[in-house]
């Protein structure tokens, strides 16, 4: 492993490095909704619908997929709280895009949108204006709220305030997520697992998915304590599958946060490599929620930076290897599309 303990959120990505472990798709037949992934256009980075149809194209029956918010194209007149909507007609954008090219996949099927819950009761306008642009597929609504005392735990690019999901504002604008039929994606590391436990336990009646696998970090004072960050982990996410409203999202494996440094290496990893190394995580949220309530996602471009995506899916294929078929079905796709309300594919 790397000795730097403090590196970098996002890792670029470098195709010709990706390019020198190319496989063919195991069980290509098997439907897929990739349940988490980004579309953004950044000054120093983009990953437009032409980057992601390249990576639909590795060969695996990728059906449709879900677009996470990420921050992006926002508005830059009007009200301040409205700008998020500038991301979601961006993302329409390029949605038509994917049509004109004639991808065989619904992209962003479902969206993912960011409104400020800390706004409270003041969100539902935001809310109802994320709905109405979305053209309906805005499903569920994230707010980052990875946080960490230590400066070195750099695990999200974002900087929200400590301890957001207690803040009684974020609760009172969390509250008006279930009448207007939305769900809440939620993004923390494993320290913070009790705050969210906290947060299902007080609503009840909201929709829930944990974005990947709650973040054990293997970075900054974790680092090298992998075995003593698992046991942790594994604890509060057992007690956190105690809440039937709560989902997880199988996947994140390729953020420095894990401190799986695959791009550290001569070569990138293969599938088998990898999914030697995210069995244990898998097996363990599969065990606690199980299949009906765990999705797999590719959290492209982020983790394109370690993996590339046709290598990616294979190995969520190799440790779902003994699963049932119905199990399979769980994991790969209709998890996916009941949590996020898609229609039949």
């Amino acid at each position: 492993m790397s000795q730097d303990i403090s590196p970098p959120p996002h890792i670029p990505v470098r195709p010709d490095w990706l390019s020198l472990h190319v496989e063919e798709a195991l069980e290509p037949s098997l439907p897929i909704i990739d349940s988490h992934h980004h579309l953004w256009q950044f000054p120093d980075k983009t990953y437009r619908s032409t980057d992601l149809l390249h990576d639909l194209a590795s060969g695996h029956n990728v059906r449709a997929t879900v677009f996470i918010e990420c921050q992006t194209c926002y508005r830059t007149d009007g009200q301040p709280e409205m700008a998020s909507l500038g991301e979601v007609e961006f993302v329409l954008k390029e949605i038509e895009a994917a049509r004109k090219a004639a991808s065989p996949t619904r992209v962003a099927a479902a969206m993912v949108g960011h409104a400020d819950l800390l706004l409270g009761a003041r969100v539902t306008p935001v809310l109802e204006g994320l709905i109405r642009c979305s053209e309906g597929r805005m499903k569920s609504i994230r707010n980052i709220g990875v946080w960490h005392a230590d400066p070195t735990v750099r695990a999200s690019v974002a900087t929200p305030p400590p301890h957001l999901l207690m803040d009684p504002r974020f609760r009172e604008g969390l509250s008006r997520l279930a009448p207007l039929g939305l769900s809440f994606d939620a993004w923390v590391i494993h320290t913070q697992l009790e705050e969210l436990r906290s947060l299902a336990g007080a609503f009840p009646d909201t929709p829930m998915v944990l974005n990947h696998v709650g973040g054990p970090l293997g970075i900054g004072p974790y680092h090298a304590r992998r075995d003593e960050v698992f046991r942790q982990w594994r604890t509060s996410m057992l007690e956190l599958a105690r809440y039937p409203n709560v989902h997880i999202k199988l996947g994140g494996f390729g953020m420095t946060l894990f401190g799986f440094d695959f791009y550290n290496r001569p070569r990138p990893p293969s599938s088998a490599k990898v999914a030697d190394v995210i069995r244990p995580y898998v097996e363990t949220c599969v065990e606690a929620f199980g299949t009906q309530r765990c999705m797999f996602e590719s959290n492209f471009p982020v983790d394109k930076g370690n993996i590339a995506y046709g290598v990616l899916w294979n190995a969520f294929k190799r440790v779902a290897a003994q699963a049932s078929v119905a199990e399979k079905a769980d994991l790969f796709h209709d998890t996916a599309a009941q949590f996020y309300r898609i229609e039949a594919i």
